[in-house]
């Protein structure tokens, strides 16, 4: 029998659109049914039926996909856009439009379990590098002046969040982006809304909203790329998911977690009803401690101009008057008594001196005999007949001449 299979294709024999086609589908539909996971991005029910597409997980991938009736019917669950699921699928190639799609026969949740599985290996390492701690967390400013909001397109969060903290402040200014909140762009919009928001230098804080949904829908709040953006803005962030049982990651990493938008709408501004009482409870407690600082000022100043010194300080110049003179006279009387003294030593001095003096014993009659070079006389041997003397007198000096050695005076 005869290989009925076309020749290969060239430019000089090309084949037609029509036989590529069946090729393809004659391909794929050797691929029979498999099981596929993905997210689901588009659910449409139209006459029963259902028309969507599905993302892959991971990468740019998305294929278009087709419920009937009859396998819809089946289903156990209810499945939104933004659901992570696990299909049996059977890829079918439709040869007029050139299109794949694949026919689903059986749909169903990615277990819950693997989900969490999943965020709790992210959560590990997120924790291990220091993205929960507190040590990081910056404390958010009293008074922001304008307040970035990422939030779905006219949705309650945003109408709470701002609604809210105009109530409280007035005066406060939003800066909103809108971002999808749940489905396949959801992480992405998220992230670029929060690094805009960031990059803003009029921007004080950061707050993230939704207003709540199911474990699921909150998934893009637990993504990677978000939390790292999250970690890395330098303006304080608010995580306003409001989901108390399934908290998300971003709950984690954001500098202060709020339970709902409306949460988050009073911690980030002061209520201004408050702030004026308590403004008027501290002028209150300032002007009562004023007043009791005065009085108490006030008596004390009436009790030391009530005090001898300040009530008749002549009294004290009159005592330290009295005082001065006895002590001037005192001072005077030793000063007298002292020199009196010196003069008395002196003179007694004087006389010891007189008595002493050489001078006291020459007036007496006495001399003193020295030699020509100036050697006294202590003995008359020490003068040889003929030698040379100098007497010094009480009145003067005069020469002579020695007659020798000691003679008897009988």
């Amino acid at each position: 029998m005869a290989d009925s299979s076309p020749a290969p294709a060239t430019r000089e024999q090309p084949w037609p659109v029509a036989l590529m086609s069946q090729k393809i589908r004659d391909w794929i539909d050797r691929l029979g049914q498999l099981w596929i996971e993905g997210e689901i991005t588009q659910w449409q029910v139209r006459g029963g039926h259902v028309y969507g597409r599905l993302r892959d997980l991971e990468q740019d991938a998305t294929v278009s996909f087709t419920v009937w009736r009859s396998v819809a019917q089946r289903l156990t669950s209810d499945f939104a856009q933004g659901d992570r699921v696990i299909a049996l699928v059977k890829p079918n190639f439709w040869v007029k439009g050139g299109s794949l799609t694949v026919q689903v026969f059986d749909l169903s949740h990615v277990g819950v379990g693997e989900l969490l599985e999943r965020l709790e290996r992210l959560r590990s390492q997120l924790q291990r590098e220091g993205l929960f701690d507190a040590s990081r967390k910056r404390r958010l400013p009293f008074l922001p002046h304008r307040i970035g909001l990422v939030t779905g397109r006219d949705s309650d969060a945003e109408k709470d969040v701002i609604r809210n903290a105009t109530l409280r402040w007035p005066g406060v200014q939003f800066r909103v982006r809108h971002s999808a909140v749940q489905g396949d762009r959801a992480a992405s919009e998220v992230a670029a809304a929060i690094g805009a928001l960031d990059a803003d230098p009029e921007v004080d804080v950061i707050v993230v909203a939704r207003g709540g949904g199911d474990f699921l829908h909150l998934l893009p709040f637990s993504d990677e790329q978000v939390l790292r953006t999250a970690a890395a803005a330098t303006t304080p962030i608010v995580s306003a998911i409001g989901h108390e049982a399934d908290r998300p990651l971003l709950d984690e990493v954001a500098d202060l977690r709020a339970s709902t938008p409306t949460d988050a709408a009073k911690r980030i501004v002061p209520d201004v009803g408050e702030e004026l009482a308590g403004i008027d409870q501290a002028r209150g407690r300032l002007t009562s401690r004023l007043g009791h600082l005065l009085t108490a000022e006030t008596e004390r100043i009436g009790q030391l101009r009530m005090r001898p010194v300040l009530a008749d300080p002549e009294r004290i110049v009159d005592q330290r008057a009295e005082e001065l003179v006895r002590w001037i006279a005192r001072g005077t009387e030793l000063a007298d008594r002292a020199v009196e003294d010196r003069e008395r030593s002196l003179a007694e001095d004087r006389f010891r001196l007189s008595a002493l003096s050489p001078k006291s014993t020459l007036e007496r009659g006495y001399a003193i005999a020295q030699l020509g070079d100036g050697t006294v006389l202590r003995d008359p041997v020490q003068a040889p007949e003929g030698a040379s003397l100098r007497l010094s007198l009480a009145g003067g000096r005069l020469s002579a001449v020695s007659e020798g050695g000691p003679r008897d005076e009988g």
